[in-house]
């Protein structure tokens, strides 16, 4: 049986980690090599750094906050926000990331997962999609709409459809945020999750929601997610991921627990 991944998430903005709803109403949450190295202490699977207003600001990676994470870390880092071009890509490697995660910049030329991959592997390519239900729609949840900016900008992209071509492009895993949970804890999307999971072969990272215990157990069944991403329960002592795992375990979850 394959382990399923716990990450912990490190939205960053000006060199700080924070955390909010849906993006706004940020609340400082620390310092990202402190946070990042905290984390993997205590259990991570992996770390992904998000620069949440590098496209926002029309600017790269803070790649001096990429430098001083990776430092820290023995488990995978994936870096996000800012990420334009091939180029971009190789200077958030060369700073350290082991992946890097595109968005925007994907959707605006998809040509461009094909191109990172090309270069240093479909695994190192994870094409994020933040999403909300269309509540309008036949079926809310295949009908399931892709947002840009923070997920208040749709971009006329249905996310299945989406997340199969970044799939047939290149992508190594989608990380699928469900804008509509992120930052509430009161549970993931696992229908959404479900429907792009049954849809691509690669991982998908299932984020927006995570509060308890029960909710990662519910994605991972339900939602038949490869792995999940939470921020805030762990920023702010609520869990860890050692803990996290432990519970999962004796809930049957296969998980790979921390020395």
């Amino acid at each position: 049986m394959l382990t399923k991944r716990i990450i912990a998430c490190l939205d960053v903005h000006a060199g700080r980690v924070v955390k909010g709803v849906q993006f706004i109403d940020l609340v400082d949450a620390g310092d990202p090599a402190t946070q990042a190295e905290r984390h993997a202490r205590e259990g991570a699977d992996e770390i992904v750094m998000l620069d949440i207003t590098a496209t926002h600001e029309g600017r790269q990676t803070l790649l001096d906050t990429v430098r001083r994470t990776a430092k820290e870390l023995f488990i995978p880092f994936c870096v996000g926000g800012g990420i334009k071009s091939a180029r971009d890509a190789e200077e958030a490697f060369t700073a350290g990331a082991d992946k890097v995660s595109i968005n925007s910049a994907a959707l605006a030329n998809p040509a461009l997962i094909s191109a990172i991959g090309a270069s240093f592997g479909a695994q190192a390519v994870v094409v994020a999609i933040d999403a909300r239900r269309d509540p309008a729609a036949k079926d809310p949840i295949r009908d399931a709409q892709v947002f840009v900016h923070g997920g208040r900008k749709p971009v006329g992209r249905r996310v299945v459809e989406w997340a199969r071509e970044a799939e047939d492009r290149g992508a190594g895993e989608i990380l699928l945020t469900a804008m509509d949970c992120d930052g509430t804890r009161a549970g993931f999307d696992c229908e959404l999750t479900a429907a792009v999971s049954e849809s691509v072969s690669i991982p998908v990272i299932a984020s927006g929601g995570a509060g308890t215990v029960a909710h990662f157990a519910q994605v991972f069944a339900r939602g038949k997610a490869d792995a999940a991403l939470a921020a805030s329960i762990f920023h702010f002592g609520i869990s860890t991921s050692r803990s996290l795992k432990q519970q999962l375990e004796k809930s049957g979850v296969a998980v790979r627990l921390p020395c």
